[in-house]
């Protein structure tokens, strides 16, 4: 029996805030998604690159190379690759309507599901308000956020050692302050009525870190995530039905199965050798 899932075929894969470039990414447990879906079209959603961090300092080990290597390779397979950038990709922004070894470059997209849905695909941070008008404060507040991860990354360390599985100490202390949560409700409500404004059943967008899949007043509302805390993505299947992948706790649950099947053979083995 292998711990090994197959691999899947999906019509549409949604991915955004990677965040390369920042020692939070999580490049390997993406590369590891995206060894086991292939999609006929893949849409970037924004912050994809950290070019924020990328100014202060360059930081780009090998995963990060790996992971846009195999964007790139998938795009060469077959795969209609859509990047549409965020802020902190926004020098992105310069080439809008370009394509770059196969990776098309949009400010926004529209996207028909197989049911024949419309769905406007868009980062979201121009409905941010610090992010337009206080610029000053989203980096202080993006400085504070990497401050958190930093800490996250040892605190997993030491769960790791202690035989327990990821878990994001950045993303449960958002969640716990009430402005945060307060904030998500309306970033959402925004995005369905922009949504509603161009006249689609839905909106499928990024940048607040909180992956969501819900209706509000008769619009599609669905986040996609990120892979620095969540490690999640948006899929859809050849049916044009839309799901959450919770990628961090898939390979959780490989990893106890793992577990729990070599602690159940040690005793057998201990058997033979007496």
């Amino acid at each position: 029996m292998t711990d090994e899932p197959e691999t899947r075929r999906i019509r549409a894969m949604f991915i955004s805030d990677v965040h390369l470039g920042t020692k939070g990414a999580q490049a390997a447990m993406l590369l590891d998604f995206l060894r086991y879906h292939d999609a006929d079209t893949i849409f970037l959603v924004g912050d994809i690159i950290d070019g924020w961090k990328l100014k202060s300092g360059w930081y780009f080990p090998q995963a990060h190379n790996d992971v846009v290597q195999k964007l790139l390779r998938k795009a060469r397979k077959g795969a209609r690759v859509i990047y549409v950038p965020g802020n902190h990709d926004e020098f992105f922004r310069e080439f809008l309507g370009l394509t770059f070894g196969g990776v098309e470059v949009y400010d926004t997209a529209i996207h028909e599901t197989a049911d024949g849905k419309q769905y406007l695909i868009i980062h979201g941070d121009y409905f941010d308000v610090v992010v337009r008008h206080a610029k000053w404060l989203a980096f202080l507040g993006d400085w504070a956020y990497t401050f958190a991860l930093g800490i996250n990354t040892y605190l997993n360390i030491v769960r790791r050692k202690l035989g327990l599985t990821y878990w994001s100490l950045s993303a449960w202390a958002k969640l716990k302050v009430k402005n945060a949560v307060n904030f998500i409700g309306k970033f959402e409500e925004t995005l369905a009525a922009e949504a509603k404004r161009h006249k689609v059943d839905g909106v499928i967008c990024g940048h607040i870190h909180h992956a969501a899949q819900r209706d509000i007043d008769g619009v599609k509302y669905l986040n996609t995530g990120d892979w620095v805390e969540s490690c999640t993505a948006i899929v859809e299947n050849y049916d044009g039905t839309m799901e959450i992948i919770r990628w961090a706790d898939v390979v959780s649950a490989r990893e106890t199965n793992s577990s729990s099947r070599k602690a159940t053979s040690q005793p057998q083995l201990a058997r033979k050798a007496a």
